[in-house]
Formats: C-alpha cells, sequence, structure tokens
C-alpha cells in the first residue's frame, strides 16, 4: 500500500493520479447517473404486467414436465402429469379462443384435472388421519380432525406447491395462480400418482410417500394443540370430565405463587390437583387465564402431547396399508376420552 502511494505522488501530480487509479479500478463516472435515471423512469412507468414463464423464446414445455417429475424423484406418466398441471379454466379459455377464429366444434387433446383433484382430495384426507392415529394414539379423534383441516388448507397446499415449481408448468386462466388452484394442483398430482401405477399397493405406497413428505411435514415445529381451536374456553370442564370417568376427583384449583399483583406486570401460577396429586401447572396475568392453561396442561400430559415433547419422526413412516386400515378406526373422541381405554395402547 505504501509504495502504491509513492507511485501515485511521484508520477503526474495526486489528481492525475486518483484518475488514473480510478479507470484502473473500474469506476465509471457514468454510471450512477444513468442507474439514477433509468430508475426514476422505471418508476415513471409504473408496476409492469407480470409475464408468465412460458412467455419467454427458451420455454420447453416437455422439458419443464420432465424435470418436474425428477425433482420429486417419481416417474410420472407424462399424460396424467400434463392432465394434473391442466385446470378446466385453461381448457375454457382456449376453446372462447376457437370460437373467436371461427372453429365452432373446437377439439382439445388435453384434459382438466377435476376428476385427479377430487381422488387425490380424498386419498390426502385417509392418509393425514391414518398417519395421526397411527403417530398420536392418545390424542382425541377431534384434535386429529383439526390439525388434518390445518394441513388440508388451502394455506398450506399452496406454500407446498408453489415451493416444488408448479406455478409456472401449470396451466389456468389466472396468472398468477390463486391459492386455491395451487392448492388443488397438489391434489391432483397426488391423483395422478395413484392412476400411474398397475398395482394398486405401489400406487398407494408412492402417493402416501409424496403426501408425507411434502405435506406431513409441513407439522414441524407447530404446537398440535395450538391447532385445535375448539377445545378453547372448555378446558377445565373437559378435564373434569375425564377424571370423573377415570375415577379420580374433581380438578382442585390452587394458587401456588404470584408475582406483583398490584403493577402491570403482575404473574400468577395455578396448580391443579386431583386426590391431593398435581396433574397441571399454568401461568397468567391472573388467576382465571392461569386456572385455564393450568387445565390446559392436564390435558396435554393426559394426551402426550405436551411442549416438551418429541418431535413427530418423520423419518419413520408407515406402510400405506397400515395408514389407510386406520381410516375406518378413529381414535377415542374427546367426550368418551378416558386413560383406563388406552392402556393396552402402542405406540408406533
Amino acid at each position: 500500500m505504501t509504495l502504491l502511494l509513492r507511485q501515485l505522488f511521484n508520477s503526474n501530480g495526486l489528481k492525475g493520479s486518483l484518475v488514473n487509479l480510478a479507470a484502473q479500478r473500474g469506476i465509471k463516472r457514468w454510471v450512477a447517473p444513468t442507474r439514477m435515471e433509468m430508475r426514476k423512469r422505471k418508476e415513471k412507468m409504473g408496476p409492469q404486467p407480470i409475464s408468465r414463464r412460458s412467455a419467454f423464446v427458451e420455454w420447453n414445455y416437455a422439458a419443464e414436465i420432465y424435470a418436474f417429475g425428477k425433482r420429486l424423484s417419481e416417474d410420472f406418466e407424462e399424460d396424467l402429469l400434463k392432465q394434473a398441471l391442466t385446470h378446466k379454466s385453461y381448457l375454457d379459455v382456449e376453446i372462447e379462443r376457437q370460437k373467436e377464429v371461427g372453429i365452432e366444434d373446437g377439439h382439445l387433446t388435453l384434459k382438466d384435472n377435476t376428476g385427479l383433484i377430487e381422488e387425490g382430495e380424498k386419498f390426502m384426507t385417509y392418509y393425514i388421519k391414518g398417519y395421526l392415529r397411527i403417530m398420536l394414539p392418545q390424542f382425541p379423534e377431534e384434535g386429529i380432525c383439526a390439525v388434518h383441516d390445518y394441513l388440508m388448507t388451502n394455506e398450506v397446499l399452496a406454500h407446498v406447491s408453489s415451493h416444488i415449481g408448479t406455478k409456472d408448468i401449470l396451466l389456468c386462466a389466472e396468472y398468477p395462480p390463486s391459492e386455491k388452484t395451487l392448492a388443488n394442483t397438489i391434489k391432483a398430482i397426488v391423483g395422478a400418482l395413484l392412476k400411474g401405477e398397475e398395482n394398486k399397493e405401489e400406487a398407494q405406497s408412492t402417493a402416501g410417500g409424496l403426501v408425507h413428505d411434502l405435506v406431513i411435514t409441513q407439522l414441524a415445529g407447530r404446537d398440535l394443540n395450538e391447532l385445535w381451536v375448539g377445545l378453547g374456553g372448555n378446558a377445565i370442564a373437559t378435564l373434569a370430565a375425564i377424571l370423573h370417568r377415570d375415577g379420580r376427583g374433581p380438578p382442585e384449583p390452587r394458587l401456588l405463587y404470584e408475582a406483583g399483583p398490584s403493577t402491570i406486570l403482575a404473574s400468577y401460577a395455578v396448580g391443579i390437583y386431583s386426590d391431593k396429586e398435581l396433574v397441571g401447572c399454568g401461568f397468567g396475568e391472573n388467576v382465571e387465564v392461569a386456572q385455564d392453561m393450568a387445565a390446559r396442561d392436564a390435558l396435554k400430559r393426559l394426551f402426550h402431547t405436551r411442549d416438551n415433547m418429541k418431535p413427530l419422526p418423520f423419518n419413520q413412516q408407515p406402510s400405506a396399508k397400515h395408514v389407510l386400515q386406520r381410516k375406518e378406526k378413529p381414535n377415542i373422541g374427546v367426550d368418551n376420552w378416558s386413560s383406563s381405554e388406552l392402556k393396552n395402547i402402542v405406540k408406533y
């Protein structure tokens, strides 16, 4: 660095040296003004319409379809995969275009994915509920249904669909596609896997693996109890009914300790006892909230869904046959839940 400065001062003066140094580094004086002018013109034009990726010159639909299947490590039948990615709205638009140019009896070789969506949604419902019943045998059926409904929402399925690259290869009238369209695309892809194998068990195993890897794994880091909204406000009554069916004493809330009761940062700890045994503990800004949290904690202990529970073993996938067998065998409902009926349950 010292040698460079000496050369600068010993040459044609400091000013000329700085200009030469700027030229050597590739800094051009016209770059900043040009970029500012381009930004001003772009802001003046306003928001531009989003163009489809398929509008680009180098777009190759066949190559994109092939690459999509390889990204998922699945061997799709090309015709079924194209059908799964073709929505009815796209065919309706194409038919209208043919009528505009004078083709009244237009014929399209493509098929829409309506049937695949229905079949895929039905299979996903059976598989998700069966998987949760196997992994969470103590969780009431109402909780299983609540977790299933969360996974089958358009928001979750659209999140999965967009991250596996369906946004640019699906065929629909709207762009960008809505959440419902993206969610239906995932269902149709599952339906395509079910029809892609002649062996029914192999097809179910393949489709089940896709549902497990893409959809069920969305539960990672989520509190299953928070997804069960229907339990809110009835925790203490539900706990009392369960303890009564188990032949235990009614829940007795007791104040354990309090901190800063006369301040805005008041904190209370309430414990719930049954037959002089602590069954739950909760905290809150007042006694009522702390009592409700304690009842929820007691239920979590009974259902084996406490906050420090082990995460679902996503690396252990039960067979699709075993999972689908549970579609007609729901867990015990919360109104009939009793720990005495769950003693012989063996977790997967």
